[in-house]
């Protein structure tokens, strides 16, 4: 059995023209000195109902709050609430975004670029050569994995086949010409690399070779020594063990011979068939010969142009 549950309670009505009732009045019952004669009842029906006096009329809201009042404002502390931990949480997520984000770059300054190369140019690097201006910043000596490392190499539209290679620490024995020999001599050479390479259709055959001298001035008189009208003075083409290559060196050729610092370059490169080749030919001779040396050669010289070692 429970027990009787207690009504709501409401705080009594404030009349706004008078002062709150002395202790022991009420706000409904009538001054003891005005109290008017109570006239006789009447014997009221048994099936007539009480006569019920009206409900007090409702205060105005914004008076007074209770915890006990329904309506609105019994929410507002929990709206109240519920923005103050929103307002929080938003706010810490600012501040999580702010700690993790980078700094604006101030005005002006500049965005270092992606693309920015992260070594200076060979040129600019220790001279015209950079570093391979001369075996004292360039002392590590060449292999053919590093010059010679690929056997197929791509030369503008066609593919080339590399089918031998060969290391000489004996440079006069890799090249035709007394002038020439004594000028490598005289540089201080200590090796010469040489590599021979055929197209697709086995028609232009060449030997591309590179000579590591002591320094740029000693490799600029290897190339003096190998210039003129009547060439007498060139590498000695290494022709391979295929049916192709191994008939370099017969015929006539384009050769020719140029300085990257204190390296020479040095290059033959005819028809397979030997011919003299024509003025178109000749053209067709000199971009297979810089070609074979562009994609092989020279991407090691100028990786020892900026670092002075093997890549």
């Amino acid at each position: 059995m429970g027990f009787p549950v207690e009504p709501p309670r409401r705080q009594p009505y404030n009349r706004p023209d008078a002062s709150p009732p002395a202790q022991g009045q009420h706000w409904f019952d009538a001054s003891p000195h005005n109290r008017a004669p109570e006239p006789p009842r009447a014997p009221q029906s048994p099936q007539a109902p009480p006569v019920q006096p009206p409900p007090p009329q409702e205060r105005p809201r914004q008076e007074m709050w209770s915890p006990y009042d329904e309506g609105p404002r019994s929410r507002r502390p929990i709206f109240i609430a519920l923005g103050a931990l929103a307002a929080l949480i938003a706010g810490g997520v600012g501040l999580a975004m702010l700690a993790n984000s980078d700094p604006a770059p101030a005005p002006g300054a500049a965005t270092p670029s992606a693309q920015a190369p992260l070594v200076p140019p060979a040129n600019i690097a220790n001279g015209k050569f950079g570093l391979a201006s001369s075996r004292a910043t360039d002392p590590y000596a060449l292999t053919l994995n590093e010059v010679f490392k690929h056997r197929k190499v791509r030369i503008g539209r066609q593919n080339y086949l590399m089918t031998t290679r060969r290391t000489d620490r004996k440079c006069g024995e890799a090249v035709v010409g007394d002038k020439l020999k004594k000028a490598l001599t005289a540089a201080k050479c200590t090796q010469l690399l040489r590599a021979s390479f055929r197209d697709a259709s086995g028609k232009i055959i060449g030997t591309v070779g590179v000579a590591n001298l002591k320094t740029s001035a000693g490799a600029a008189k290897v190339v003096s020594a190998s210039s003129g009208k009547e060439r007498e003075e060139y590498i000695k083409p290494l022709p391979g063990k295929d049916k192709v290559t191994k008939l370099l060196g017969t015929g006539e050729a384009f050769v020719g011979e140029w300085r990257h610092g204190h390296y020479v370059v040095m290059v033959w490169f005819q028809y397979k068939d030997g011919h003299l080749p024509k003025k178109n030919e000749v053209k067709q001779l000199n971009q297979a010969a810089f070609g074979a040396a562009d994609a092989t050669v020279t991407p090691a010289l100028e990786s020892r142009s900026l670092t002075g070692k093997r890549p």
